[in-house]
């Protein structure tokens, strides 16, 4: 494959008639400073293009079938009549959930509310009335957000709504670990707001063999109880599927304490204020000796949470004692600089999409999609990631050209129109083949300066 790549960019050196690019030339046209394709080492390795090494879309993921047995017995149990309005109500509410609005921002909206009824001071006499004016108003334009808590039976119906999704959610974001370091054996991890233990399961199913403590930190005990209950098969007694599982409902208080991977996964939206929220990423920073992994609801207030956990630990100036070792992001950026999908004049949300076969309740018959927004930070040098650009979009394949929407590693986003005649063989497959969230393998040498993107005809 590497001696292909090399008699063709000879052969379009020497007989530039025969219509063939060189590829330096060709690759600058799909990305500002892309020059070639990745393959000094021969990353194909005889594997199709459809296997290159940039695949991190997963096929239909499938709940372990001891959870997904242990699942359908618990609702058998309950024989709830009216499940699947109750888990199609959790769903909507949970998916058009906002954050909540913050004191500061409270405070803005109310002084420009004050500025617009003193425009007509007639109608406001006195200050009490003005008042009460304000605060009616706010009433009616503020998202009233509130806190959940869960019961026994609204743990069900969360466990009947949220656990396949959840799994396939968080099983894509280790599978981006394991990906890009096989040789990765963590021995420990920590699950903030582990509900129904579905980062429990996911991890086991990646790497079973080497973790031996898994800590569960939820502040309700009714889902603690079902976490334990999934473990057994859908009973109280008998062996957990997984050993080494402990449940608490607080966070461990030692600055000691550090867990291989930490997770945090739909739980920082739950929380009351950006204040807890940045009090939270900290200690979960503190407690991660390699990745952090954050992933939540494919929105725009949950990827606009997630870049503010992001920025919080890439521009902290805490320090810890323990591991002064600074962070990076590991995935699914391939820059520490801002997000450019927040910075355009329509922000966008940066999400994912995964498939997955639900669990087969009576309502819940065809594979779904599980939308979501994440961000693996890592302690270390950012040399350890991995820097091709990722896929933002779907893939709009066409005859003899494929349209990719990329997140690029100079921290922009680029429109690529890719065809075999203009950027070579190898890429043009690559890239058909490719899938939203997955990496195009190209990079940028630094022996190259970076080239700004124009068609190659022009030249």
């Amino acid at each position: 494959m590497a001696g292909s790549l090399r008699y063709l960019l000879t052969l379009g050196r020497l007989c530039p008639g025969l219509g063939v690019v060189p590829q330096t030339r060709a690759l600058a046209a799909v990305v500002p400073g892309v020059t070639q394709v990745d393959n000094k080492s021969d990353f194909l390795q005889k594997r199709p293009h459809r296997q290159h090494p940039g695949i991190r879309k997963l096929p239909h993921v499938r709940l372990p079938q001891a959870l997904s047995n242990g699942a359908q017995l618990l609702l058998r149990e309950i024989a709830e009549p009216n499940m699947e309005n109750q888990v199609q109500a959790l769903t909507n509410y949970l998916w058009s959930r906002h954050l909540p609005v913050e004191p500061e921002e409270l405070q803005r909206r109310a002084m420009h509310l004050e500025k617009k009824f003193l425009e007509n001071p007639d109608l406001f006499q006195t200050e009490e009335k003005l008042r009460e004016a304000v605060l009616n108003a706010l009433r009616k334009t503020t998202y009233h957000w509130q806190e959940l808590s869960y019961s026994e039976g609204l743990s069900l119906v969360y466990m009947a709504a949220r656990l396949d999704g959840g799994f396939a959610a968080v099983s894509r974001a280790f599978h981006e670990i394991w990906a890009q370091n096989p040789a990765f054996q963590p021995q420990t991890l920590m699950d903030f707001g582990s509900g129904t233990g579905s980062v429990t399961w996911a991890a086991h199913s990646v790497w079973g063999q080497t973790l031996r403590e898994y800590m569960c930190v939820d502040r309700s005990t009714a889902m603690l109880v079902l976490a334990e209950k999934l473990l057994k098969g859908g009973s109280e007694s008998g062996e957990p599927y997984i050993p080494g599982v402990f449940f608490r409902q607080f966070l461990p208080v030692s600055p000691k304490v550090q867990f291989d991977i930490v997770v945090s996964a739909f739980s920082l939206s739950e929380l009351p204020s950006k204040t807890d929220r940045n009090e939270v990423v900290q200690t979960l920073w503190r407690k991660t000796h390699h990745f952090l992994v954050l992933v939540e609801n494919g929105t725009k207030a949950g990827h606009s949470l997630l870049m503010d956990a992001r920025d919080l630990v890439l521009n902290g100036n805490e320090k810890s004692p323990l591991d002064p070792r600074p962070g990076f992001v590991f995935a699914p950026c391939p820059h520490e600089l801002p997000c450019p999908q927040l910075t355009t004049s329509k922000p966008l949300a940066c999400s994912f999409s995964q498939a997955y076969h639900p669990i087969p309740f009576s309502w819940n018959k065809k594979p779904k999609e599980e939308k979501f927004s994440m961000v693996i930070l890592a302690r270390g040098s950012p040399e350890e990631a991995n820097r091709w650009p990722r896929i933002t979009q779907p893939v709009l394949k066409r005859p003899r050209h494929v349209h990719c929407h990329l997140c690029c590693p100079d921290g922009h986003m680029q429109h690529a129109v890719i065809t075999a005649r203009r950027h070579g063989r190898d890429l043009y497959r690559c890239a058909r083949v490719s899938s939203w969230g997955d990496l195009l393998p190209v990079f940028t040498p630094s022996s190259f300066p970076p080239s700004p993107a124009q068609d190659p005809s022009e030249s």
